[in-house]
Order: C-alpha cells, then sequence, then structure tokens
C-alpha cells in the first residue's frame, strides 16, 4: 500500500467517523492492536465521540454493551484481527438476544492474506453469524468525493441498522493494508452536511395507537385482569422512566394487579405486587387467583413460578406486547401479540386511553385488593425470617431501601437477578435497574456495569455473585484507568450457588468439585490490586454503613458479603414457607 493509499483510508475513516458522532453517537470503546490502529485513530479524533480504552476486547464489548443499554444509543467498539475479534463474540451475542445496539468495527487483514499462513489472519467474514442483524465487508477505495460521501452513508446506514426497532449488533470488517499510520499530513476530508446533520436520515420506531387501544379495551372491560411486565428494553433513562411510570398508572385505573420484574422499572405504583415469585409457589394462592386476561409486556419476568403458572392458566386469554426479535412465548399460551416498541409510545398511549387523571380515584376492586393483601402479608412473613441476619435476600432488600433515587443497579444472571425479583419492594424512589438478559449469561457483568457507570449521571451499583466477579476482574480496572465510579457489592458464597436449587446439588460425586466449583478467594486481593476501596461487613447494619459510605464516597469501592451455599438454600426455602403459611385461611 503506498503512502498516498494510507493517506486516503485515513481520510475514509475520518469521515466514516465524523458521520457516527453526527448520527448520535457518543462513545467508542477500543482496544490495543497494531492493525486496527487506522480506526483507533479515526475515533479517537472525532470530537464528537469519548473513547474508553480497554487492554483486552472481552472488556471493551461488554463495557459497550453496558453503556448501549443504559442509552439506547448505538456504541462503536473496534478491535484488532484475529482472535481479538472473536472476543468480542459474547458481547454480541448479548447485544443480539438483549436488542441492545451496537456497531461493531473489526480491523483485518486484507483479503491476500487470508488463508495463506499470515499472522493473526482469520476468516472474519460473517464471524458472528446471526447474531447480527446486518455484515459488510468494507473495501479500500480512493478517497474520492463519491467514496467519501458512500463511507458518510455507510456510517449512517450502520446506526440506523443497530437502532431500528428490534435494535442490536451490526458487524463491519475493515481490511486494512500497511503502512498503517500516514507518513504525513493527511488531507481534509470532503465536507458532510451543513449543520452538522447526518448524511442520511432514516426513520425512527413506529408507534402502535392501534394495539394501545386493542388493548385499554380489554384491561377495562376484564372483571380480572392482570399485568405481567418484564424487561422494557434498552434505552435512555428519561423514556424508561415515562414507560414504567405509564405503566403503574394503567394498572391503578384499571384495577389490574401489576406484576412488575424490578428490571421493567414499574415495581411501583398502588398496583404493584412485588412478591408474586413466593405467592404463587403457595398452591392455594394460585388456584384461587385465575385472572380472566392478561396482558404482557416486555420479556418474560425471571421467575420460574410465574412462568409456569401463566403456561398452565386454562382458557385464559394472554395477550402481549413482544419488545424485540424473541418471542416470548415458550408455551404456546398467548392468543394476541404486537410487536412493537415498548418504549414508542404504545405504554403512555393506554395510560391516557384508560383517563390518566390523577384526580380521578383509582378503581377499588376486590380482585386487586386480594392481591395486594396477600403481598402485605408476604412481606410481613418475609420480615421475621430474614430480620437482622446478613443473607442473600436480605441484600437484595437492603439495596432497596438505600439506594437513592436517579441510582442504577446493576444485577448479574444467576442468584442475583432472581433475589431482586423476590425481594425488591415496591418504591416509589426511581432506582434504575439493568442487567444482562438476553442471552443470561455471567460473563462480562463487571464490564457491563462500568460501561453504565459511565453512561449515568447518578451513582451505580452491581450486585454481582463471586463466580461472576471471578469471571471479569480485569474489568475491575476500568476504575482506574477510566476513572469511572463503581460501587461492587459481591455476594461470595464459594461457589455457583444456584446450582443449590437444582436436582443435580449433592446427587453425584462430581456435584462440589465441577458444578459448584468452590474457589476459596479472598476479594480483598483483588480490590488491593485494582486499587478499590475494600470493605467486608459482617452484619446488615454494616453493609448499610458501608454501602452509605461508598455512595457517599463516590470513588470505585468493593464490598465483599460472605454467606453459605447450603444455608443460602435452607433461607429460601424458611421464607417460602412462611408465606405460605401467612396465606393459609385460618383453621376454625
Amino acid at each position: 500500500m503506498t503512502a498516498s493509499a494510507s493517506h486516503d483510508t485515513h481520510v475514509l475513516l475520518a469521515a466514516f467517523a465524523e458521520e457516527l458522532g453526527r448520527c448520535g453517537i457518543a462513545a467508542a470503546c477500543t482496544s490495543p492492536g497494531s492493525r486496527c490502529a487506522p480506526l483507533v485513530r479515526a475515533l479517537t479524533a472525532e470530537p464528537a465521540l469519548t473513547c474508553y480504552s480497554h487492554l483486552d476486547e472481552r472488556c471493551a464489548g461488554f463495557f459497550a454493551l453496558g453503556h448501549a443499554r443504559a442509552t439506547g444509543t448505538p456504541v462503536a467498539v473496534t478491535c484488532t484481527s484475529g482472535t481479538a475479534a472473536a472476543e468480542l463474540a459474547p458481547a454480541v451475542i448479548e447485544a443480539w438476544e438483549g436488542c441492545v445496539p451496537l456497531i461493531v468495527l473489526t480491523a483485518d487483514r486484507p483479503p491476500e492474506l487470508r488463508d495463506t499462513g499470515a499472522g493473526q489472519a482469520i476468516d472474519q467474514l460473517k464471524l458472528y453469524g446471526t447474531a447480527v442483524k446486518w455484515f459488510f465487508e468494507v473495501g479500500d477505495h480512493p478517497a474520492t468525493a463519491e467514496r467519501v460521501r458512500w463511507m458518510r452513508t455507510l456510517a449512517c446506514r450502520a446506526f440506523a441498522a443497530a437502532s431500528a426497532w428490534p435494535p442490536g449488533p451490526v458487524h463491519l470488517n475493515f481490511p486494512l493494508r500497511e503502512p498503517l499510520v500516514p507518513t504525513g499530513p493527511v488531507a481534509e476530508r470532503a465536507p458532510g452536511r451543513p449543520d452538522g446533520r447526518p448524511w442520511l436520515r432514516l426513520p425512527a420506531a413506529p408507534v402502535w395507537p392501534g394495539a394501545a387501544a386493542d388493548h385499554a379495551e380489554r384491561l377495562e372491560h376484564a372483571s380480572r385482569p392482570l399485568l405481567v411486565a418484564g424487561d422494557l428494553g434498552a434505552r435512555g433513562s428519561e423514556a424508561w422512566a415515562s414507560a414504567a411510570g405509564a405503566l403503574a398508572r394503567v394498572a391503578e385505573r384499571t384495577g389490574a394487579p401489576l406484576l412488575a420484574d424490578p428490571l421493567s422499572g414499574a415495581r411501583r405504583g398502588t398496583a404493584a405486587i412485588a412478591h408474586y415469585d413466593l405467592l404463587l409457589r403457595c398452591e392455594e394462592f394460585a388456584a384461587a387467583h385465575v385472572p380472566d386476561v392478561v396482558l404482557r409486556l416486555g420479556d418474560l419476568p425471571t421467575s420460574k413460578p410465574l412462568r409456569r403458572w401463566l403456561a398452565d392458566l386454562p382458557g385464559v386469554e394472554q395477550l402481549a406486547v413482544v419488545p424485540g426479535r424473541g418471542w416470548p412465548d415458550p408455551d404456546g399460551v398467548l392468543d394476541a401479540a404486537v410487536a412493537a416498541d415498548v418504549g414508542a409510545g404504545i405504554v403512555e398511549a393506554m395510560a391516557e386511553l384508560v383517563g390518566d387523571d390523577p384526580s380521578r380515584p383509582p378503581p377499588a376492586t376486590e380482585w386487586l385488593e386480594s392481591w395486594r393483601a396477600a403481598d402485605r402479608n408476604a412481606a410481613a412473613a418475609l420480615g421475621e425470617v430474614l430480620e437482622s441476619e446478613l443473607s442473600e435476600p436480605g441484600v437484595a432488600r437492603l439495596l432497596a431501601e438505600h439506594l437513592p433515587a436517579g441510582s442504577t443497579l446493576w444485577v448479574a444472571s444467576s442468584m442475583p437477578i432472581r433475589d431482586v425479583e423476590a425481594f425488591w419492594p415496591p418504591t416509589d424512589r426511581p432506582v434504575r435497574m439493568l442487567a444482562n438478559r438476553g442471552a443470561n449469561g455471567i460473563d462480562g457483568t463487571v464490564s457491563s456495569a462500568f460501561g453504565a457507570a459511565a453512561a449515568s449521571r447518578g451513582p451505580v451499583v452491581a450486585l454481582v455473585g463471586d463466580v461472576a466477579l471471578a469471571h471479569d476482574l480485569g474489568g475491575l480496572l476500568a476504575a482506574t484507568r477510566l476513572s469511572l465510579s463503581l460501587i461492587v457489592v459481591a455476594i461470595n458464597n464459594d461457589g455457583g450457588g444456584i446450582f443449590e436449587f437444582l436436582p443435580v446439588a449433592g446427587q453425584e460425586a462430581f456435584y462440589e468439585q465441577h458444578v459448584a466449583t468452590p474457589h476459596g478467594l479472598d476479594f480483598a486481593g483483588a480490590a488491593e490490586l485494582y486499587r478499590l476501596h475494600f470493605e467486608r461487613p459482617t452484619d446488615l447494619d454494616a453493609l448499610a454503613r458501608s454501602l452509605d459510605d461508598a455512595l457517599a464516597r463516590r470513588s470505585s469501592t468493593l464490598i465483599e458479603v460472605r454467606t453459605g451455599r447450603h444455608e443460602n438454600r435452607e433461607l429460601h426455602a424458611r421464607c417460602e414457607a412462611a408465606v405460605c403459611q401467612a396465606l393459609a385461611p385460618p383453621r376454625g
């Protein structure tokens, strides 16, 4: 490649990066490498982009994912050629399954170096298979005016493809030839549209007024309506809060119990039922509370008892607003569904249609009150069981009490997300909750939380298990390298605590070593290595003080909570028994 051709590459990439900024992208993630130097140079030189540097690609991918999930806006992530590109695959798959917009820019060897034994050259064409919305191989061209326009259009198409409902990742592969760094001044790129406009404008997600009217009418005419809300999808905090608040108002105005996964943000208001996971484990309660219509919005909640109960409702009409490309109906019980972006106005339209008037009192229904009374009894029973004991459910309840309004809680998959769903009380204090629940993996949890921290104004707390923390320990480096604040609350029960609830627990000789995987790690060493403040509270009061101190400090802190896997399983069993006993009718 001649020096002039190298200059052409940088002119084209500079135009591409500028156009990403014009489209609305504010963040990009990089990782080290030689082949990706032209891409990194273009991204870091673009004033509209804040670039976050990472040592390894897996952390970079999940950081970008967390940032995009928190904002609902695509984030660009670039890497060098070879297995570096493969390291992005877990984040790409989670972005696909979770409908999170990413723009993946992989550097590659030119075609003549593929399949020839050249170093760091693997087959990167459609590397992520069907887990991306769009793949494109970007050729190398002279920087003519036409080619610069084409590169600007390419950036806009990538942005539109990643953003268009349902959002997700796109992959552009850039074969780059040496010399990779220009040997002299780079010519000015051809200017973009005036006034900072993108080169190409594409329509936003539609609103679905017809579906809103149909669903509102069904709820208003039902005598035993029920609302079920899961994760409403990646979007900015304002749109998230608007949809969640409107959903709570719909429930209040229609007298529908609202079974809201905390990820929805809608576990608020007078119709919110917090402890449905435990209530529906009680057979008599579940049998006595069959609705006549169910409206499901967003993904299905995590709760297995809720999923099983919905699957077994005999002859009950079930409707859904499907939020992404996945089809949240594994049991085939839906009567009707509309594929729509929950954040594009459908919930707000429903709230208006059912009479969103704060001066009008909500309907007083025996149906809703029976759910609310059961929820109050469950909360009281749990309070007696948990008391002041430092436990995994107790940590979830304490976070609900102590996180300030405007904060974000990033929840790891496995036990933390289940404890939050089962024990998080209703609250009108807005605490945004995020998680990687597309593919439900534990990888990249710390890096994703740091990505959300980079995009959030308020404090961000990550609730993680010990295995998830060990899996992404390198993600802690973002605290000092990127000067970011994150409070990590790590539940350390010396292994995979969720497996204690499965049939394999203790049944086979291989279980303890190969499934539970005890590790004996002391995370104080990790905090010292990555220069984080460290706390190890021994009771709930000490945990509350540690959390309050960390929130006031606004620097990265690791709080390790020691629990026992076997004791945690027994505590959950006691909680379930206490709730069912509290719901049982008095014996005469």
